[in-house]
């Protein structure tokens, strides 16, 4: 019971990673952007194309996988997304999901439609003994990734002038605007910001998800059950959501395997129907 525990930690974990940067562009943007996915595939496979083509280090290719989604973000946000801010949400699912269709069949062009080959690095393969239980290096290293990334960005958005200027635009930005904030700039840098979080999290989906070019249909259903059960524009709501999704997988594909994914279902329904609004409704951004 304890090693599935741990386990759907870390599986909660990953999740969070990925999903976060998208209850944060909902949130603040109120942009239904189910192309978040595409977002961490393209970390995941920068990723793995510097380690395995150019013999990049995993650490290394970890920030590199955050600078190159963030990148390729800031570029979607500029040229595609800004115009649809405004538009109806149908307008915004079609282009999104638009681009999900056109990154699985990009990817699969450029490198196949196999999964990319990882091999862990030695400071994380094999186990370790933590309170007498023999857990994964790996999935600890995902434990501890995702601790550091709630604490920065709750420090990040609760301490600092920009996390100011993003509860300010949340509340209301047309007062926000009035009081000198650039809404726009402050739009493109926080989308820029969550589309490298899922950088993140698809480089290090590597050693536990795999990656393929379905990727982003493939676990998209994953990130908004996150986001819709925690609640959009939170932090700390997709937190609790995604551990919450990552035991009952985990557990229930060990204990009951024939029921497959619908647990999550199960509990996506008893959630939303306890918490319409989420597990941790939107107040600013907490």
């Amino acid at each position: 019971m304890a090693i599935v525990l741990f386990d759907g930690v870390a599986y909660g974990m990953l999740l969070f990673l990925i999903a976060v940067g998208l209850s944060i562009t909902m949130g603040l943007m109120n942009f239904v952007n189910l192309a978040h996915g595409s977002f961490a595939m393209v970390g995941g496979y920068a990723a793995a194309v510097l380690m395995n083509r150019y013999g990049l280090g995993f650490y290394p290719a970890l920030g590199a996988a955050f600078v190159a989604a963030a990148l390729v973000g800031a570029l979607f946000e500029f040229v595609l997304y800004r115009r649809l801010y405004k538009a109806h949400p149908l307008d915004q699912v079609l282009l999104s999901i638009g681009i999900v269709f056109v990154s699985v069949a990009g990817f699969t062009f450029f490198f196949g439609p196999t999964m990319q080959p990882f091999t862990l690095p030695e400071s994380l393969d094999g186990r370790l003994s933590v309170l007498g239980l023999e857990v994964s290096r790996y999935r600890l290293f995902l434990i501890v990734c995702g601790v550091v990334v709630l604490a920065a960005l709750l420090l990040g958005l609760g301490r600092t002038r920009y996390g100011a200027m993003v509860r300010a635009a949340v509340d209301n930005q047309r007062v926000a605007a009035g009081t000198g904030i650039q809404v726009q700039r402050l739009f493109f840098l926080t989308f820029s910001l969550g589309c490298g979080l899922a950088g993140l999290g698809g480089a290090l989906s590597l050693g536990m998800l795999g990656l393929e070019p379905s990727f982003p249909l493939k676990y998209l259903v994953y990130f908004l059950i996150v986001v819709c059960v925690g609640g959009a524009g939170t932090i700390t709501g997709p937190f609790v959501a995604a551990l919450l999704v990552g035991i009952v997988d985990v557990a229930g594909k060990y204990y009951l395997p024939e029921a497959g994914a619908f647990l999550i279902y199960v509990v996506m329904i008893v959630m939303l129907l306890v918490r319409p609004n989420g597990i941790i409704p939107r107040k600013g951004l907490a």
